[in-house]
């Protein structure tokens, strides 16, 4: 396992190579030039030289990247176009970090709640329960977000004044009683952002879940378990779950990697200050520092990612051989 790691380890420079010399060529050669858009409407010759000069945008395409991929390995990306005088890695962590939290919260309850279902239609396969709780669950999936965010507000905001209409103000409040005792709580601003971050995915891990159990339930050390006397609750939690989790590990390793990507409906349309809305914003401002920061910061954790998927393959699973070069 160690020398099947360490391979995968010596891709990893050569993947975030390829994909950030695209990525940067793109952004040289594409629509819009760097320099002008840095220089606003200064349409001076010496003072777009000037700033060539001071963003490393002189030489040859190699030699600019070069330059660029130094100063990323420093953590330098650069300066964002969006916000004058800050850096890239000053405005878009803070970002990531408010996006990686909520995505958390919300992949969390996703592969819980999906898990869950997915095991109960299993488990009354072939009754009424079944085909409801897919039915549900593929229903609200086919709500958009733009649609399930308005009534949301509507209802829980502005009818019922429960719940702020947007905004991010971290992940726990403090409940006070009577001035004196303090009760951590879930921030207000969180449930609405969840249910629209949690409502599409919940019905696609279940059904993958009910169609991996129903195929290890046909099993011969299930019928075995059974014919030992084994309640149907001890068999679907000690047998059916561990055994079916493999294809859900797979799917919960890329959405782990997208978690930091942030949502752009989302964080729009509530005021969530994610990376999801900023990234989608230096798109439209040709902001191409940022975009290339985030693309390869991106790529990494999708990698890394991917490789701790296939590490707790072994782990689930000892008949996956990771050490098997074929």
């Amino acid at each position: 396992m160690a020398g099947y790691v360490i391979r995968r380890l010596l891709w990893l420079p050569l993947i975030l190579l390829i994909v950030s010399f695209f990525t940067f060529c793109i952004a040289r050669f594409g629509p819009g030039d760097p320099v002008s858009v840095a220089a606003g409407q200064i349409r001076d010759e010496a003072i777009l030289q000037q700033i060539r000069e001071d963003r490393g945008l002189d030489g040859s395409i190699f030699e600019q990247y070069l330059r660029w991929g130094q100063g990323a390995i420093r953590g330098d990306f650069g300066e964002s176009l969006q916000q004058r005088g800050f850096t890239v890695s000053e405005v878009i962590f803070p970002r990531m970090w408010v996006s990686a939290q909520l995505g958390f919260i919300a992949l969390i309850l996703v592969f819980g709640l999906g898990i869950l279902f997915g095991l109960i239609a299993a488990w009354a396969n072939g009754s009424w329960i079944d085909p409801l709780i897919i039915s549900v669950l593929l229903f609200l999936q086919a709500i958009p977000i733009l649609v399930v965010i308005p009534p949301l507000l509507w209802l829980f905001a502005v009818q019922l004044n429960l719940l702020p209409v947007g905004g991010w103000d971290g992940l726990i409040d403090i409940w006070w009683i009577k001035g004196v005792i303090a009760i951590p709580i879930p921030d207000p601003h969180l449930y609405i952002p969840l249910v629209a971050f949690s409502l599409p995915g919940i019905a696609g891990v279940a059904r993958l879940m009910r169609i991996s159990a129903l195929e290890v339930q046909n099993e011969d050390y299930i019928r075995t378990a059974r014919s030992k006397g084994l309640s149907e609750p001890d068999i679907a939690i000690k047998h059916v779950l561990p055994n079916s989790l493999l294809p859900i590990v797979t799917v919960f390793g890329f959405a782990l990697a997208s978690i930091i990507e942030g949502a752009f409906f989302v964080e729009t349309l509530l005021g969530i200050p994610g990376i999801g809305r900023f990234v989608f914003e230096a798109v439209g401002s040709r902001d191409y520092d940022v975009i290339l920061a985030t693309t390869v910061i991106f790529s990494t954790v999708f990698v890394v990612m991917n490789l701790i998927v296939e590490l707790i393959y072994g782990f689930i699973d000892p008949r996956v051989r990771l050490g098997d070069t074929r």
